[in-house]
């Protein structure tokens, strides 16, 4: 029924057409009666493998739709147009996407995300993202979410990079170059990519449905090119939020695990909240995004300027930074300064990247770069992390990344990419997490 009130829509369009808008997009809009209907439900169901598709669900209901509803999730299929080059996300682009945007329609939006390092050698697996990938949705679906129950699944084999003895040689070798009288860097964050080959294929939707477990401090994302593998991911980790001038991004660092009981996971925040390391490596993350936003903010305020932000099974140093931007071309500015922020490259960011290069032997692709949507006048990216590329009939490739300071341990630091990728692996094994259930209201 809502598939047949949209092509009268379409109809009705054509005899009696619409007030043209500078964006040169007309996006109506119908109701599905009577029943809800997720919209990771109904993605899955839109089995359109050369078409793109798109998911996304923010943390927080800042967008309504024209009935006044909260937005909690999107998905989409197809699109009305696409952004997709080799080359990096430059003012051009980002100038070409907004004017398909319009503020007289805030919900025509587009998805996607960039690449960690735009000028580093594409592998095969992330050709079809481009350097940047972008697609406002042709047909697209907003409506609530609850979590789902993914089948146990056994791994076949997995496979690291770096392996855990090339690791300890790399955190070793980048804990040297910290130490050096004569160095800038004070940290560098280095990744490490699991391959992993199950016994059955892995359905990207029935991953992210499951991750939805934390929804609520996370976001989720998919992002799928026509015939190509799927970039799925649940991060915390907020890029920026603008809405008009108003502009929120956030510090996020230093990791433990959540515990068992009340008494232990307060003595492991108390742990946390006290660690010398943990503190500087939080601190030049909080700083650096205070000093980028200052560039083009009238007045940056911090609040809270050092928490605890507890997810169901990992806890971080947290803070909040908010500005007013002195115009809203400055959006261009802030993605271009943030990306890459010290908690996923490293500080100073043009050594970390230099470091990086040299020692990561895998393509990060996007994981790690920002992933979220440009509207007419608000925008909203996360930063890609807690995330995985999978590919039909091989796997999936798990990226997870940990900050490297003065004082890291080696060892510490690889169960620490254990813990991170955790909410990954255990899907694909038989002891399953028991499933939050959420009331819909």
């Amino acid at each position: 029924m809502a598939l047949y009130s949209l092509k009268m829509a379409v109809s009705k369009m054509k005899s009696e057409p619409p007030f043209r808008s500078s964006s040169g997009i007309v996006r109506l809009q119908v109701p599905i009666e009577e029943e809800e209907v997720e919209a990771i439900d109904w993605l899955h169901s839109q089995n359109h493998l050369l078409l793109p598709r798109c998911f996304f669900s923010g943390r927080e209901h800042n967008s309504c739709d024209s009935n006044g509803r909260s937005l909690v999730s999107v998905a989409g299929v197809g699109s009305a147009v696409f952004f997709c080059q080799p080359h990096p996300f430059s003012y051009w682009d980002w100038i070409s996407i907004r004017r398909f945007l319009s503020e007289s329609c805030p919900l025509i939006r587009a998805y996607g995300a960039m690449r960690f390092n735009a000028k580093a050698k594409v592998s095969s697996e992330w050709l079809p993202f481009g350097s940047f990938y972008f697609m406002i949705p042709q047909v697209s679906a907003s409506v609530v979410r609850f979590p789902k129950q993914a089948p146990p699944t056994l791994i076949l084999s997995r496979h690291d990079i770096p392996s855990k003895i090339d690791w300890d040689i790399a955190v070793n070798r980048a804990l040297e170059m910290i130490k050096k009288n004569n160095s800038l860097l004070t940290k560098v964050v280095l990744a490490r990519s699991t391959r992993v080959v199950p016994t059955t294929s892995i359905d990207p939707l029935a991953w992210l449905a499951c991750l939805t477990v934390e929804s609520e401090k996370a976001y989720q994302f998919l992002l799928q090119p026509p015939n190509a593998p799927a970039f799925i991911g649940n991060t915390p980790e907020q890029l920026f939020h603008r809405k008009w001038l108003h502009i929120t991004s956030e510090a996020l660092a230093g990791t433990r695990a959540r515990g068992v009981s009340m008494a232990l996971d307060r003595q492991i925040e108390l742990d946390l909240l006290t660690s010398p390391k943990d503190d500087i490596e939080f601190t030049i993350v909080r700083d650096t995004i205070r000093r980028k936003l200052e560039g083009v903010c009238e007045k940056v305020v911090i609040k809270p300027k050092k928490m605890i932000r507890k997810l169901p099974r990992i806890q971080h140093l947290f803070a909040q930074l908010s500005g007013r931007l002195r115009s809203e071309e400055d959006e261009f500015e802030i993605l271009s300064s943030l990306h890459p922020s010290p908690a996923v490259c490293g500080f100073p960011t043009e050594e970390a990247q230099l470091l990086i290069a040299k020692t990561e032997v895998f393509d990060r692709g996007m994981y790690a770069g920002p992933v979220g949507w440009f509207g007419g006048g608000e925008s909203e990216f996360a930063v890609g992390i807690r995330s995985a590329l999978v590919e039909k009939d091989h796997g999936a490739l798990i990226y997870a990344g940990t900050g490297i300071v003065e004082g890291s341990n080696p060892y510490l630091e690889w169960d620490e990419l254990e813990l991170k990728t955790s909410q990954f692996t255990k899907l694909l094994k038989l002891d399953l997490p028991l499933r939050q259930k959420v009331d819909i209201k």
